[in-house]
């Protein structure tokens, strides 16, 4: 072992260089080697079709933030159900019950969403006011 403590860390610096400079050649060898012809196929909108009118930093609807907690909170319940079932058997029935307090609580919060209408994606939500 190096006496030096940051002679450790030169493999790691090594594949950090190595890695800039074959992005960065890639990168540079694309702009060098490939075609440019832009066409009207080229400089149209991408997949969803709908030309890019007014300001890009345009107000969205609050659903959208809503979708998106809902979304890390489930994905949070799945992080924590995937360590639990690999250790069930080690729980017993403490622990089998331990989670579906745990689901029970998070159904609740899924209910109260759904109540809500934060999942309602009809104009009908918006037209009342609800959210």
């Amino acid at each position: 072992m190096p006496d030096n403590y940051f002679a450790r860390y030169l493999p790691l610096l090594m594949h950090f260089g190595i890695a800039t400079v074959l992005a960065s050649t890639i990168v540079t060898l694309s702009w060098l080697i490939g075609q440019h012809k832009p066409g009207l196929a080229k400089m149209s909108p991408y997949e969803c079709g709908v030309q890019p009118i007014g300001d890009a930093r345009g107000r969205f609807s609050v659903k959208f933030y809503l979708v998106a907690m809902l979304f890390i909170l489930f994905d949070v319940e799945a992080v924590f159900l995937y360590p639990w079932a690999v250790i069930l058997r080690e729980l017993k029935m403490f622990g089998f019950w331990e989670m579906m307090v745990y689901i029970a609580i998070v159904l609740v919060g899924l209910f109260y969403v759904w109540k809500k209408g934060v999942l309602d994606w009809g104009l009908t939500a918006m037209k009342r006011g609800d959210i």
